[in-house]
């Protein structure tokens, strides 16, 4: 079964770009479109353009493009089916089933909702434990004993695992959910000794329901209550199908609006430090569940805001240890602050020990900057003994090197030399050391990644592009781009349009780059009647290449300020002010580039002649081809203005 036209065409005709995309990053206006930081990797300066108008997106760093359907798809990880149901969930339009998937694609996607369904079961089971009477006298007691109202255990969707090895297991039977799905799930378990023996993964602890950025449970973190040495404090669903712990942040379904409204994220380290702080009014605040911070996390903070406030147990040891979290979050292009708890406290214990309004104001009186923190958390150290100080001015300019604006980097190392009591000239050198070697390695990794491409491609026997192919794919990608943006352009009186004027000058030519072509024949079969495609056409044919390709050609990174003009009368020219000559000068270049090709062809040619001492008519039939190609040649360049020595 999939999902009907009728459907997928009420989700086009609703869906907004600015709304989707905003459910996932914080957009800012900058000219006529939205501008932010990629989802999709890692970057530090905004190059992710999203068009309103157009209603498209694209990043300008890694390539990604599409439109609302396409973002969901690469975000989320799912395929286009999914993708509708996803939006139409959005938008509150009933989905309506029709038969087109293929056996494959039914089964796949029939497993993944089976697991999400799953889940969803088991949260739903753990919930209604906590009015057993097992759970009211253990689990329910000991969210009431750390003062978590029945309003904050209904958002966070806390339950409670009953004492035995098979309640959830014979629950979920009975539901009708196999065995197989639980075990995927991570439910359940399969004793190793004995295939046939399967028991829950949970027993006996409160249970932490773990969403997804769209709300879907996916997975569990337990806490046992008892004092077991044999038995770890929490444990945590396994990585599943819909579930990869590197990518996901305890709390940010319940926090991703009032972090983005915030304009910066709390980070903490367990379940209950989040739930505590939604209770002291504190909702931008997520946990990396007692794991290392991964790269995947800090873009998914990256998403919603540009700050992330790090808060700390009062434990200088453990603070120690961990700081290398600061220095990921730093090169994530997160500005990082942090507050400290006094000894033996953290965010959960503190919080209820002085109550909500001095909570609050603890948060804000003690948040420091990275470089404030770090140099206070060694400062009793570093006050007798030379050694360590030095240590700390190295281990400070290599967190400040970690920053990718160096606007930033400098004000940072003007504060640190002030506060090591340092020149500032030597923290500059000694960073200009750090950001050398860097780049130096950076480089280093890119040119063996493309020796090793190179390699593999040679290998496969796979074609490695030559020049004037790369060149041959440019000047065509510029044909393309001038017949989406201005094909339907009249150039004169007599109904002449820019499509038609172009698509007669390369008749008969067949382009070299394979997507290229494709548009171009798409064009052709337009103008047999008279009409011309529209980028909305392209982008909602339903290939994905061409789709890519087409939004990657129409978008722009760079707006001329209407300011130039308005304020400052300084007119700029631009290629629409003059589309014949530009239209021309296309045409133009093309045909230098075939002519050049062919030019190179005929040499080779020659030089295989003289090698093979073929006879003197064909070598001077082929010279004959070859002078007369550069003459061609030169009339092209001298209408290009181009001067060749």
């Amino acid at each position: 079964m999939g999902i009907s036209k009728i459907t997928t065409d009420k989700v086009k005709e609703r869906m907004d770009i600015e709304e989707v995309v905003g459910d996932y990053v914080s957009l800012k206006k900058k000219g006529q479109n939205l501008w932010a930081c990629c989802p999709f990797h890692g970057e530090k300066t905004p190059s992710f353009s999203i068009s309103p108008a157009k209603q498209i997106y694209k990043c300008f760093g890694c390539g990604k493009a599409g439109d609302p359907i396409q973002f969901v798809m690469d975000l989320e990880g799912i395929g286009f089916q999914e993708a509708i149901r996803h939006l139409a969930q959005k938008y509150g339009i009933e989905v309506e089933e029709e038969e087109n998937r293929t056996p494959e694609q039914d089964l796949a996607f029939k497993e993944r909702e089976s697991l999400y369904i799953a889940l969803s079961f088991a949260r739903d089971f753990f919930v209604k434990n906590l009015q057993t009477a097992e759970g009211k006298s253990i689990g329910l007691s000991y969210f009431k004993e750390r003062g978590f109202t029945p309003t904050v255990i209904e958002k966070f969707d806390l339950g409670y695992a009953l004492d035995g090895w098979d309640h959830l297991l014979e629950a979920g039977k009975k539901a009708g959910f196999s065995e197989d799905i639980l075990l995927k799930a991570g439910l359940i378990l399969q004793k190793e000794s004995d295939p046939n023996r399967k028991y829950d993964r949970f027993r006996g602890r409160v249970t932490f329901t773990i969403h997804n950025i769209s709300g879907k449970p996916i997975g569990f973190g337990a806490r046992i209550l008892t004092k077991d040495k044999n038995q770890p404090k929490y444990i945590n669903s396994p990585e599943t199908p819909v579930y990869h712990k590197s990518d996901v942040l305890y709390g940010m379904y319940q926090a991703k609006k009032a972090i983005r409204d915030q304009e910066n994220c709390y980070l903490v380290e367990g379940y209950t430090d989040v739930v505590s702080m939604h209770l002291s009014g504190i909702e931008n605040v997520v946990a990396s569940s007692g794991t290392s911070l991964t790269e995947g996390q800090i873009k998914l903070i990256k998403r919603f805001a540009d700050q992330v406030t790090v808060l700390y147990d009062g434990d200088p040891a453990g603070i120690k240890a961990s700081l290398r979290g600061i220095d990921l979050l730093l090169e994530g292009g997160l500005n990082v602050k942090a507050v400290v708890f006094p000894e033996g406290e953290d965010p959960d214990s503190y919080s209820r020990k002085v109550g909500t309004e001095a909570f609050q104001s603890y948060l804000k009186e003690h948040s420091k900057n990275f470089i404030g923190f770090k140099i206070e958390l060694y400062q009793d150290e570093i006050a007798s003994d030379p050694i360590k100080k030095a240590n700390l001015i190295k281990e400070v300019v290599q967190s400040i090197s970690k920053i990718p604006d160096p606007i930033l980097r400098s004000v940072f190392a003007k504060e640190a030399a002030q506060l090591l009591e340092i020149g500032e000239e030597i923290l500059h050198t000694e960073l200009n050391k750090s950001l050398i070697k860097k780049q130096r390695e950076e480089v280093k990794r890119e040119q063996v990644e493309q020796e090793a491409e190179v390699a593999v491609k040679e290998l496969l026997g796979e074609e490695v592009a030559t020049s004037f192919q790369d060149i041959l794919r440019i000047q065509e990608k510029e044909m393309i781009r001038l017949l989406l943006n201005y094909g339907a352009e009249q150039l004169d009186d007599e109904g002449l349009s820019l499509s038609k004027y172009l698509l007669e000058e390369v008749a008969e030519l067949e382009f070299f780059s394979p997507i290229h072509q494709k548009i171009l024949t798409i064009f052709r079969d337009f103008l047999k009647e008279g009409k011309t495609p529209t980028v909305d056409y392209f982008v909602k044919l339903g290939d994905p290449n061409i789709q890519k390709e087409v939004i990657d050609l129409i978008s722009t990174r760079h707006e001329v300020s209407p300011h130039w003009h308005d304020k400052h009368q300084i007119f700029i020219n631009s290629e629409e002010s003059d589309l014949s000559q530009t239209g021309f000068k296309s045409i133009l270049r093309l045909k230098r580039r075939l002519v050049q090709k062919m030019m190179e062809e005929a040499k080779e040619k020659l030089k295989q002649g003289e090698k093979d001492h073929s006879d003197e008519k064909k070598i001077q039939e082929l010279q004959e081809i070859y002078f007369a190609l550069k003459k061609v040649q030169v009339e092209i360049d001298k209408e290009l203005g181009i001067v060749i020595g």
